[in-house]
């Protein structure tokens, strides 16, 4: 029994090392990055969502041209104000909305909502419904005819790649696309903050996610130029997507991890700001919830058959290789194990409390070993509440704590993914009932509920 405790310690010990150090990393960077920006962690919560094109109370003057792209499957709950706020003050024909075989109004109310600038590709069963992927690579077909039509500078146009439901904040074009001066840079993800957040618990922890890891974490690949890109509020060179091919997005369930890594390996660097976020709907109800989590998981973790290409490709600085292979091995290497190692080690901490001996340590074993544990356990949520306090200026410091501490108990929902996600592996199982949306009030109206 010994040796099994022996084997535990060393296997627990190495994941707590290794979570703890890349968690520690990427959030230490991106707290540098956030130095290097000249802004604070509590910038981007007072952002404003819907009008990308203006800034400060002035039009965008650019010389990119930039094309959305949304795919849509049963979206007229939400795709109204979605296509409202992407219109273009100057009024060209620059958003493709790919109705991907609806059986609602999605295509109508995205036209009316488009006011002329909308391209709307219907796509029909049998070919339609393959994925998020084979959507996007229908509607940039379109994008690319027009920008060889109009005789267009592939390195000046940027394709962003919006859900249906996203809303990009007030002047986020000109934030994002300086960052594209640089012309290694290939694509550019923003933060996103769920929007209807303060309905249910569920919807909050989504947005305590979001808002107060990931987009730390994110803001600190910035400094190693590999921010994984996500599906919403992505922003990509056309040059860039041109050479990975005519079809960029693969039809793997995280097809927008998948374009990161292929950008990547072509010597492309990834990027963000702290200027500018993305809203977008959470998930109201757990079993969707899960649903859509053991997707991303399946697809995170079938990326990993790529790990190779990083390895080989000569493009890839060191940096950005190591930081994306550990980023794409996070499944395999915590979340599995550690769903089966933290509890051995309570069992193991709960047994070793029972064997103290009182009158040799005396009364204070009482607290130091329930203090040690609950540090073990909890040290997480300790360090994410403290962000989450400074990411959200409408988040109290008590509010922030008590996320912290549910977050540790909702990392139970990562577990149930992660092992549900493997056995569909095993089982090669990979189709997937897309997640609803829900209608919403205009903004007018949410404002003045508030």
């Amino acid at each position: 029994m010994s040796i099994f405790w022996a084997v535990t310690n060393g296997l627990a010990t190495f994941v707590m090392a290794f979570s703890a150090a890349y968690f520690f990393l990427t959030v230490g960077m991106g707290l540098i990055q956030l130095r290097t920006d000249r802004t604070t962690l509590e910038f981007q919560s007072h952002l404003e969502y819907g009008r990308p094109f203006v800034a400060a109370g002035k039009e965008l003057e650019t010389d990119y041209t930039v094309f959305f792209i949304v795919a849509c499957l049963n979206e007229e709950a939400v795709i109204g104000p979605t296509v409202t706020g992407l219109l273009n003050p100057a009024g060209e024909q620059r958003i493709v909305v790919i109705d991907d075989a609806s059986d609602d109004a999605t295509g109508e109310i995205a036209v009316t909502a488009g006011q002329g600038q909308v391209a709307l590709l219907r796509r029909e069963l049998p070919s339609a419904r393959q994925g998020k992927g084979a959507a996007l690579n229908a509607g940039f077909g379109t994008i690319v005819h027009q920008v060889r039509e109009q005789r267009l500078d592939p390195t000046k146009v940027i394709v962003c790649v919006m859900d249906a439901d996203g809303q990009l904040s007030e002047g986020a074009l000109a934030e994002v696309l300086p960052l594209f001066d640089d012309a290694e840079v290939g694509g550019v993800q923003l933060a996103v903050r769920i929007r209807n957040r303060s309905t249910n618990f569920l919807l909050r922890f989504q947005d305590y996610q979001f808002w107060s890891q990931s987009a730390l974490t994110q803001l600190g690949r910035v400094r190693t130029n590999s921010v994984s890109l996500g599906g919403n509020g992505q922003f990509a060179r056309l040059s860039a997507l041109l050479q990975v091919g005519e079809r960029p997005w693969s039809g793997s369930l995280t097809e927008d991890l998948d374009l990161t890594v292929s950008l990547a390996t072509m010597g492309w660097k990834t990027s963000s700001t702290p200027r500018a976020a993305v809203d977008q709907q959470g998930v109201e109800k757990f079993p969707a919830l899960l649903k859509q989590r053991t997707r991303w998981y399946q697809g995170h973790m079938l990326t990993a058959k790529r790990i190779p290409e990083i390895l080989r490709s000569a493009r890839m600085g060191h940096a950005a290789a190591i930081e994306m292979m550990l980023y794409i091995l996070v499944p395999w290497i915590f979340d599995l194990p550690w769903s089966i190692l933290y509890h051995l080690v309570l069992i193991e901490l709960a047994l070793a409390l029972f064997q103290v001996d009182f009158f040799q340590w005396g009364p204070a074993s009482l607290v130091v070993y329930p203090v040690f544990g609950y540090f073990l356990g909890f040290w997480p949520a300790l360090v994410t509440a403290v962000i989450a306090h400074r990411r959200d200026h409408t988040m109290t410091a008590w509010g922030a704590l008590k996320m912290g501490h549910a977050f540790v108990i909702t990392n139970y929902l990562s577990y149930a993914c992660v092992w549900r996600a493997l056995v569909r592996i095993l089982r090669k199982e990979h189709g997937w009932t897309k997640t609803a949306r829900t209608s919403e009030p205009s903004k007018a109206l949410r404002e003045a509920k508030l």
